[in-house]
């Protein structure tokens, strides 16, 4: 049974998405604060996490890149705030989607099924196995790692799965909207600022020189490759 992790504040809200979930064959956890919810998630493996934004002592923000650290599991934020910027802030850190209250409760459930389902089918299925090696990058495909001159760089799914991408198809350019068609899927909300976010965050990872990158680079007024 695939298990969910709610980490919410508002009880009656929790207790809601609780319900849904269970009926649709999920065992749920509930955490009500983000300290319960970090020590949750180093206790237990979960397979998805739903993330309120506006949590007591530390915030949805800053929880989701602690636990960005040691995993890369969905997490879908859930705000009341209907800003871009807090939207594209929340993906930035590691969040895979987000979703805005007040939501339906189907809403919720085919959002929680799709990364599910997704994130399941990048696990399972590689277009190779073999790893990646560039100018002291390597990823490695089975395990989902990635190692700069062999010291491992923790990367979220998403970051992962858009490095992978671009380094399976060196020297071919990909417009924004293409990536974020192929990386997110269209069951995800958000826009092109979406891949613009992750490329640099990717950049931080493994450039020498984000400025002038050797691995990604920018093709004004195109998108983006993968040098070869």
């Amino acid at each position: 049974m695939r298990r969910i992790l709610i980490i919410e504040d508002d009880k009656s809200i929790a207790e809601l998405e609780q319900d849904y979930l269970e009926i649709e064959g999920f065992e749920v956890v509930i955490a009500s604060d983000g300290e319960t919810g970090l020590e949750a998630v180093s206790r237990q493996h979960f397979n998805l996490i739903l993330l309120d934004l506006m949590l007591p002592n530390i915030s949805g923000f800053e929880l989701c890149k602690k636990i960005r650290i040691n995993s890369n599991i969905p997490i879908l934020m859930v705000t009341a705030k209907d800003e871009d910027i807090d939207k594209v802030r929340g993906l930035g850190l590691g969040a895979d989607d987000y979703i805005v209250k007040p939501f339906s409760p189907s809403e919720l459930v085919a959002r929680v099924k799709a990364h599910l389902a997704r994130y399941e089918r990048l696990i399972k299925t590689n277009d190779t196995t073999e790893d990646i090696h560039k100018s002291g990058l390597r990823i490695n495909i089975a395990s989902r790692q990635v190692f700069i001159h062999e010291k491992e760089v923790p990367f979220t799914t998403r970051e992962f799965d858009l490095l992978t991408f671009l380094a399976k198809h060196p020297n071919q350019v990909f417009s924004k909207e293409h990536l974020f068609e192929r990386i997110w899927g269209i069951e995800s909300m958000g826009d092109t600022a979406t891949v613009i976010v992750h490329v640099k965050k990717i950049r931080k990872k493994i450039e020498k020189d984000t400025a002038n990158p050797q691995f990604i680079q920018t093709v004004w007024g195109s998108g983006y490759r993968f040098k070869g």
